[in-house]
């Protein structure tokens, strides 16, 4: 059945491609285009599996693996590759990676398979002439996962601190740096900018120190503030005043209360 179904979305894809009784739309785009649709999906997906809404996850994930079907009739059009092509590539690649369990090497300590591991890919990284432990980090990947990802490449070659409080100091000097632009007569926009990006990196740093993913700790910190203001807009609204009409300090009121309401 997962044979076939897939053999039929192939199918699907191939005919709202038909340059003849296709789609107008997909016959419009392009690799290119259809990238934003292609991250969009990838966030519905961590979304879902968020809010832990599992009846959600099967057509989130089909959508999903629908972008790589689209590249993969892009692919075939054009002469590049194919869906098979794709789906051999990653399974070579995962066999290569996993010696441990598709080759001889048995029997190894959790230690020794990330070794390994970082061993096949720098090797992979050398036969396509990439020479830097950062080669090959997409630039397209949102800011945080982007700065954790180089900072987990640097550390793995030994450049890294060695504890949390180094790492808590430096977000410490990065603030003061921060602080130092912005408190003079004209600060310059540019290099309080500048400032506020390594104040962010380091914060990031602190986050892989501690084991936590900045992207979503983020998302989830959004989440929380939006779910507590939403409170506090209810509450502003039960008063019979406009938002505007509040002073902080009541605002503030209100925002302890949607705090405790929670952690009730």
């Amino acid at each position: 059945m997962q044979g076939s179904n897939l053999d039929r979305l192939l199918q699907i894809m191939a005919k709202l491609r038909d340059p003849q009784d296709g789609c107008p739309w997909d016959l419009a785009q392009d690799f290119k285009s259809i990238v934003p649709f292609t991250l969009e999906e990838a966030y519905e997906v961590a979304d879902t599996i968020e809010r832990m809404a599992w009846d959600e996850l099967p057509d989130e994930l089909g959508d999903l693996l629908f972008q790589v079907v689209f590249y993969c009739q892009l692919g075939k059009e054009q002469g590049r590759f194919d869906f098979e092509q794709v789906a051999g590539r990653i399974c070579d690649k995962l066999t290569h990676r996993h010696p441990h369990v598709f080759g001889e090497l048995k029997d190894l300590s959790s230690e020794e398979i990330k070794s390994n591991w970082e061993q096949l890919k720098a090797e992979e990284r050398a036969e396509k002439d990439m020479h830097s432990v950062l080669d090959n980090i997409p630039k397209s990947l949102p800011a945080l996962s982007r700065a954790a990802k180089i900072q987990k490449r640097v550390a793995r070659v030994g450049f890294d601190w060695d504890n949390t409080a180094d790492v808590v100091a430096k977000i410490h000097e990065e603030v003061d740096e921060v602080l130092a632009e912005v408190n003079v007569p004209q600060p310059d926009k540019a290099r309080v900018q500048d400032e506020m990006g390594d104040l962010l990196f380091a914060v990031v740093n602190l986050a892989r120190h501690l084991g936590i993913e900045p992207e979503q700790a983020l998302r989830q910190g959004n989440d929380k503030f939006e779910r507590r203001f939403r409170q506090v807009e209810q509450l502003a609204s039960q008063s019979g005043r406009e938002m505007t009409e509040h002073t902080l300090d009541q605002l503030e009121a209100y925002w302890q209360q949607a705090k405790a309401k929670e952690a009730k």
